[in-house]
């Protein structure tokens, strides 16, 4: 119980700063809002899921 608490913590943290960069960060950054743009926006997150989910399957089939 005690592990799962301080992981909790530790992602609330994290997803704190990482609005906290975004609200105050994002707006100077000049992003061109072109499709391109919109696509690797939308994509990205799936792509970094798929290969850690790819490694995974790696790595367990290791074991």
């Amino acid at each position: 119980m005690q592990n799962q608490l301080g992981f909790v913590l530790k992602l609330l943290l994290l997803s704190a700063l990482l609005s906290v960069l975004i609200k105050y960060a994002g707006p100077s950054l000049s992003i061109p809002a072109t499709a391109t743009n919109a696509l690797i926006i939308v994509l990205l997150p799936i792509v970094i899921i798929a290969i850690a989910l790819l490694w995974r399957l790696q790595a367990q089939k290791q074991n």
